[in-house]
């Protein structure tokens, strides 16, 4: 994946936390937290992805591109490991561009959100990814009332929605597995664990409190 940023760009940034991971998982809500109990600010990738998908070369972010011109069916009835394999997100396109904000903004901040691979993510920095249980998942997703968002948007929202936590599912088990083969800080994020404890244990891990 380093092979989508342009060749020489410097993938070393100070004053930077990272927490990413499967989505459902509570990075928004443990950043937010943590960025007030220690003086941080915060940089949610999840907000950025409209301004991005504008600014992104359809060269370096084919995916995208193709993303983009599809209807809501073609996005969401496709089977769940095509939509894993080809989402842009997933894929790291327009990485860079996170990197670009993130030189801009002021330090230290927490930078959050599903976009940060560990592939991506530089090797030395401070980092951690959560990893919600599909069960976990879906009762974040019920409990925002988002879980519809998306599927009832195309002509079989009972599908979309399957396909659509499916993808959710195996792009976690790829974070676990890739994370686990460099040796990278993860949390398993279950039902029964409180936003207390997570917080608790992501600040710990990155650094903020002493373990």
């Amino acid at each position: 994946m380093r092979g989508i940023l342009p060749r020489g760009y410097d993938m070393t940034i100070e004053g930077i936390y990272w927490i990413g991971g499967g989505s459902g998982a509570g990075k928004s809500t443990i950043a937010r937290r943590l960025a007030a109990e220690h003086g941080l600010g915060v940089y949610d990738t999840d907000a950025a992805m409209a301004d991005h998908a504008k600014r992104a070369d359809p060269r370096t972010s084919p995916q995208l591109a193709a993303f983009i011109g599809m209807s809501m069916d073609e996005r969401w009835l496709r089977p769940p490991a095509t939509m894993l394999d080809t989402f842009h997100w997933f894929r790291g396109e327009a990485f860079d561009l996170i990197l670009d904000d993130l030189r801009r903004r002021p330090r230290p901040v927490i930078a959050e959100g599903f976009r940060l691979l560990p592939a991506l993510v530089p090797p030395e920095a401070r980092a951690v990814w959560l990893l919600p249980t599909p069960e976990f998942r879906r009762a974040a997703f019920d409990h925002r009332g988002s879980t519809w968002q998306i599927a009832a948007r195309t002509s079989d929202p009972e599908r979309a929605l399957h396909h659509l936590l499916e993808r959710d599912r195996m792009f976690t088990d790829r974070l676990r597995a890739e994370t686990r083969e460099r040796g990278l800080a993860t949390v398993e994020v279950e039902p029964g664990l409180t936003e207390t404890d997570l917080t608790v244990r992501v600040a710990q891990l990155l650094g903020l409190t002493d373990a």
